[in-house]
């Protein structure tokens, strides 16, 4: 246990490396906060950058979530250790510091601690995801439905667990970063997925 703070630094270090941010100016010299939404995930990337170099964020994005909750369940550490662990890859997608602390959205980062730690309940978000996302045309109602969504699923699965907690966070947090999405929203002039 004296390593978990080198663990929950180094999840930290890892959750903020901008994969948007270097894949786009390293294959394309685009900056993606200069672009569509202005944010470095993948969306923004898909849309506005290269569809290729979306995907390719999407997965690194996924990845950094992942390996840092997988290393830490498996390192027989109790539960609200693995917690502290995948909160800090979350939280360096959400405040990176080589980016000033301003990042992306924790959605792609999020399901990747969550396959990890409960892949079950990431399959069921995927279908909200899916759902929201093809019955509105909008990628932001399809990732705060996934949000919203999560923790109800972890729960069904796991009652009360650490890892419930960290879905109740990660899905408030997802939400929270969504916030100016849900005003263009309300004011109808969100970018649509499609059209």
């Amino acid at each position: 246990m004296a390593t978990l703070p080198l663990l929950c630094l180094g999840a930290y270090l890892l959750g903020g490396v901008p994969f948007g941010l270097l894949l786009s100016k390293g294959a394309r010299g685009v900056d993606p906060r200069g672009v569509g939404s202005g944010n470095i995930g993948a969306a923004n990337v898909f849309r506005s950058i290269h569809p290729v170099l979306g995907l390719s964020t999407l997965l690194c994005d996924i990845a950094k979530g992942w390996l840092p909750a997988w290393a830490a369940a498996h390192l027989s550490l109790p539960p609200w250790a693995v917690v502290l662990v995948a909160l800090g890859a979350f939280l360096g997608h959400l405040f990176p510091p080589y980016l000033g602390f301003r990042g992306g959205k924790g959605v792609a980062t999020g399901a990747g601690l969550f396959a990890a730690l409960v892949p079950e309940a990431v399959l069921g978000s995927l279908l909200a995801f899916l759902l929201g996302t093809t019955l509105t045309g909008y990628v932001s109602v399809g990732s705060m439905t996934a949000a919203i969504c999560l923790p109800g699923l972890v729960f069904s699965l796991m009652g009360l667990h650490p890892f419930t907690g960290l879905a109740v966070i990660c899905a408030v947090a997802v939400i929270w970063r969504h916030r100016e999405n849900i005003a263009r929203l309300s004011q109808g002039t969100e970018r649509r997925w499609r059209g």
